[in-house]
This record gives structure tokens, C-alpha cells and sequence, in this order.
């Protein structure tokens, strides 16, 4: 029995200690203050964002652009080489569904054939009429000599009969002449007529054979050895089979030239303008972890765009990587950190130290407890840079301490530099007057009724004109 009372004692004993440390050491533990220490050093401003890489310079593979001659606006590919393939010069890419421009084919045979059609009906029609013509000179120089003839026989007739004779043989040799001139305008005429329907012949002629052409390069084939990337869209998505692309840029896929490559990234509009040619980038691969490269900036996009399912506005920016990696694929995603700023030996602090104070003044709780506020200079997603107001090695409270009372020291250095509290803006309009027709001021409240609860007039106008009845 003595031995069971013992063992149960030890238990509860065992338990209040528990329970005793348990409590206690969460008792030290919301008291316990952390501290950070100012610092000097190298202080960055890094714009952080994520990229694909692809090759800085490619070469092109286009589908035919002769189509925009035939109103030929979109094409279907019917077929497309696999993505990443390594092709040699020549070698098949995709090919381009033929069916609509096949149907334009069909309606320019239609169009050839009435061409020729127009063209042998006019070379008929003006042989015939040129034939007409010649036959009419004849008949008319047949009837000139008649008239000579005649005239020769008359020269013993009266005289008044001889006057007739010449008479009919100028007038034969009148109507000759102007036949002569019809003949020459005629075949001037239709000579024009047959280099018209000639002129037609030849182009729906060409247009044919172009045409006829033009269907055998549906098949694209590489212009330079290399690795097939598919082109990507307005959507973002690469361009595929049963994917539609414009005879006003009928790019189909893309040879990169993979001994440069660079990051395409976005920066968001608020930090674009901290980003410039040349600043240096840190760029990491998300499919090699451990591999890390650099580049530059090398463009930076003048105007901003929407991206899909996004509501920010950003602006391209290029990063082209130094050096030449093998391993580097295009497509790969990239993490980009744009160096856009380096101090050297800049005093800074974390950002939980920083305290505001109406918005004007900055401070941060000394390790003493003392408030004391700091010119700020550049921040980045960590840090910020002290100016003013600390020194390397102070040690300040990284959150609030238990007492926050007491006065901010503030810097002479500050005077006029900060931010002056905007004046209070009296939001409730104040009450206003007006007086009526028959001089008497009313006063009307901030609802635009007049006022209750007291005199609604205060009493009419000195001098004013008093109401008729009174």
C-alpha cells in the first residue's frame, strides 16, 4: 500500500513539473526580444522575374508568300515535323493544307478558259471586219476607173454631159479616199481590241502557271540545318498541326542559333524604370538547379502589353547570357535577377526595423528602447539603406518592443525634407444662407433642407421690402 501512495505521489509530482516547465518556458519565450544589427557592405537592388530562354538570332521557315497575290489571307498546317527534331538543309518541315487554294485553282482555269475564248472570238470578228474593208477598197477602185473610162468616152458629149462625168468621177474617187482613211482607222481599231484581249490572255495565263507553281512549295522544307522550334501564337501557345497562320507573317517554326541564347522576360511597370541596357543579371535554370550564369540587358521594350490572364501592365525586356552552353535549350525557364543598383560600404538595416509615424517620419527602436529616426536612401525586398540617423554595429528591434512610449529623436538633417501631413479636410459642408425675394435670410442645412429646431427665419433684411399684406 505504501509503495502504491509512493509510486502515484512520484506521478503527480513528475506532472506538476511538466506542466510547471511547459508554461515557463512559453513565458520566456513571449518575452524574449529579437535584435538585428545595422550593417555595412555591399548593398543590391534586384529586380527579381522569371524568363524563357531562346536563341538571340534564328532562322525563319515561312510557308510561300506569293499567296497574298491570290487573296490567299490564312492557311491551315496540315502536318508539322516534331518540335526539338535536328534537321539537315532540305529536309521536310510541314506541309500546308492545300484544299482552299486548290478551289482558287479550279476558278482561274475557269477564267483561263474564257480568257482564250474572248481572245479567239476578237481575232475572228476582226479578220472579218478587215476583210469587209478590203473588199469595199476594191469595189471602190473598180468604180474610180469606170468613172475614167467613162469620162474618156465623153469627151466628144455635150459639154453639160462631160461636167457630169467629172462630177461621178470625183465623187468615186472621194468615197475612195475616205474608205482608205475608215480602212486605216479600222486596223488601228481592232489591232488595239486584239492587243487587249491578248494582254488579258497573258495574265490570267501567268497567274495560272503561278498558281500551278505555288501549290508544290505547300510542302516547306529547311533553309539551314538545325533544331525545329515551333513558333508561338498571339495566344502564347506554339503554333502546331491544325494551327492557322497569316500569309502576313507566315512563320512556321524557328532554327535557333543555340551559341547565343537569351532570357525574354517581363518586368512589371512599376520597376521598369530601373531597369537599363547593360545592367547585370543573375540568371538560374530551373531544369539545372545548381547552374548558374550571368548576362546583361540588352533590350528594353518602349511600350507595355497585357499578358494573358494578367491585369498588369509589363514591358519585354531581353537578358542576353554571356558565353555559350551547350545544355541550354530554348523554352527552358530562367530565374532573372536585374542588378538595376550597387553600393559599395552602405550602411543598411531590414525592413522590420523601419517605423513610420504619420507618414512622414521614419524611425526605428534602438536596442535601448529609444526611437530615433533615419534618413532613408534605396530599398530592395530585404534591406534598406540608412543615410542618417545610425551606425554600423547598433543593435535595434527588429519588431516593437513592449514599450513604445516616448518622444522620436528626430534629425536635423530631416528639417524641410518631410513629408508635411496632408490638412484635414472638412468633409461636413458648413451651413449656408440664403436670402428670398422678400429680403429674409434663411439658413439651410448641409442636406439642403432648412434647418429645424430653431428659428427658420432669422429676420428679414434691413431696408428690404415688406410683403404686401403686412
Amino acid at each position: 500500500m505504501n509503495k502504491r501512495n509512493l509510486i502515484i505521489g512520484s506521478g503527480v509530482v513528475v506532472v506538476i513539473l511538466i506542466t510547471w516547465f511547459i508554461v515557463k518556458g512559453n513565458q520566456k519565450a513571449d518575452g524574449v526580444d529579437v535584435f538585428a544589427t545595422v550593417k555595412r557592405g555591399t548593398f543590391k537592388v534586384e529586380i527579381e522575374t522569371t524568363g524563357e530562354l531562346e536563341a538571340k538570332n534564328s532562322v525563319k521557315i515561312q510557308a510561300p508568300t506569293q499567296l497574298r497575290e491570290y487573296r490567299v489571307n490564312n492557311l491551315t498546317i496540315q502536318n508539322i515535323i516534331t518540335e526539338g527534331t535536328v534537321v539537315k538543309k532540305g529536309e521536310w518541315i510541314a506541309t500546308l493544307d492545300r484544299s482552299e487554294f486548290q478551289g482558287r485553282i479550279k476558278d482561274k482555269e475557269i477564267e483561263l478558259e474564257k480568257a482564250q475564248a474572248a481572245f479567239v472570238q476578237t481575232q475572228l470578228d476582226t479578220t472579218l471586219q478587215m476583210r469587209q474593208s478590203r473588199d469595199e477598197l476594191i469595189n471602190l477602185r473598180y468604180n474610180v476607173e469606170e468613172m475614167k473610162i467613162v469620162l474618156e468616152q465623153s469627151k466628144f458629149e455635150p459639154p453639160a454631159t462631160i461636167k457630169q462625168n467629172e462630177i461621178n468621177l470625183e465623187k468615186a474617187q472621194r468615197a475612195l479616199d475616205q474608205a482608205l482613211e475608215n480602212y486605216k482607222i479600222k486596223k488601228r481599231q481592232n489591232i488595239e481590241k486584239m492587243r487587249t484581249v491578248n494582254a488579258e490572255l497573258r495574265k490570267v495565263q501567268g497567274e495560272h502557271n503561278g498558281m500551278m507553281q505555288l501549290i508544290s512549295t505547300f510542302d516547306i522544307s529547311a533553309p539551314e540545318p538545325g533544331m525545329v522550334i515551333y513558333r508561338k501564337g498571339w495566344d502564347g501557345k506554339p503554333i502546331k498541326s491544325g494551327s492557322q497562320i497569316s500569309t502576313w507573317d507566315p512563320v512556321v517554326a524557328t532554327l535557333p542559333d543555340l551559341t547565343t541564347m537569351m532570357s525574354k522576360t517581363y518586368v512589371n511597370e512599376v520597376d521598369v524604370r530601373k531597369v537599363k541596357r547593360g545592367q547585370r543579371v543573375e540568371i538560374g535554370l530551373d531544369a539545372y538547379p545548381d547552374k548558374k550564369l550571368f548576362g546583361q540587358v540588352i533590350n528594353v521594350a518602349n511600350v507595355g502589353e497585357q499578358r494573358p490572364n494578367s491585369d498588369a501592365k509589363v514591358f519585354q525586356v531581353d537578358v542576353e547570357i554571356a558565353g555559350t552552353d551547350p545544355s541550354l535549350r530554348p523554352a527552358m525557364t530562367t530565374s532573372n535577377k536585374i542588378i538595376t543598383l550597387v553600393m559599395d560600404s552602405a550602411l543598411y538595416v531590414p525592413l522590420e526595423c523601419l517605423h513610420s509615424h504619420a507618414d512622414s517620419i521614419s524611425y526605428v527602436f534602438k536596442s535601448n528602447g529609444t526611437k530615433q529616426e533615419v534618413m532613408l536612401g534605396e530599398t530592395n525586398a530585404n534591406d534598406a539603406v540608412i543615410l542618417a540617423g545610425l551606425t554600423e554595429g547598433e543593435r535595434l528591434y527588429l519588431s516593437l518592443p513592449s514599450n513604445t512610449d516616448g518622444d522620436i529623436r528626430l534629425l536635423p538633417e530631416m528639417n524641410g525634407k518631410r513629408k508635411k501631413p496632408e490638412p484635414e479636410q472638412n468633409l461636413q459642408p458648413e451651413e449656408q444662407t440664403i436670402t428670398l425675394p422678400n429680403g429674409e435670410v434663411v439658413k439651410i442645412s448641409t442636406n439642403g433642407q432648412p434647418q429645424q429646431g430653431g428659428p427658420r427665419r432669422e429676420g428679414r433684411k434691413q431696408g428690404g421690402t415688406k410683403p404686401a399684406g403686412q
